[in-house]
């Protein structure tokens, strides 16, 4: 079994689907523990050109995301978006999901994140600008969406739909 896992694209229907939620006693489990340690792994491979990594962009549809937020490398399951701010912002981005792609998304420009933590942790926190847009896109991975989907404009590349 390879260390690390494949990156599913845009052409294969899972990455479509919406994901399910973790059980929430597994979050501790050796095994659980091993495929977040894979998903890590597999972000680290991406040579420092990735933000964040959802899990079905691994090719298993849990609701599962990794995120850089400055120094800290956070695992999020089960996030819930509980609160956007009304101010929105425009940026651009792009996905390993959809390769050489780049286009414009709005987004809010503040977010309220709860989600339970790779140590069995519930958690809450207040992210915005950057950290609001990465959290976003990928939860939206977990609810099958790709941000070519929410797009104004394609800034770089070519969607093929």
């Amino acid at each position: 079994m390879s260390s690390i896992f494949p990156i599913v694209t845009y052409e294969q229907p899972s990455i479509h689907e919406r994901s399910v939620e973790v059980d929430e006693k597994e979050v501790t489990t050796p095994k659980f523990q091993n495929y977040l340690d894979k998903i890590n792994k597999t972000f680290e491979s991406l040579a420092g050109t990735a933000a964040g990594l959802a899990s079905p962009q691994c090719g298993i549809n849990k609701r599962v995301i990794l995120v850089q937020l400055s120094k800290d490398r956070l695992f999020m399951i089960n996030p819930e978006i509980t609160k956007v701010s009304d101010s929105m912002q425009e940026t651009e981005e792009g996905c390993f999901s959809v390769p050489g792609v780049y286009g414009m998304v709005t987004r809010a420009k503040r977010i309220t994140v709860k989600f339970t933590d790779r140590h069995g942790r519930r958690n809450e926190i207040d992210l915005k600008n950057f950290y609001a847009d990465l959290v976003q896109h990928e939860v939206d991975h977990l609810d099958g969406i790709l941000f070519v989907e929410k797009v104004t404009k394609i800034t770089q590349g070519k969607w093929p739909k």
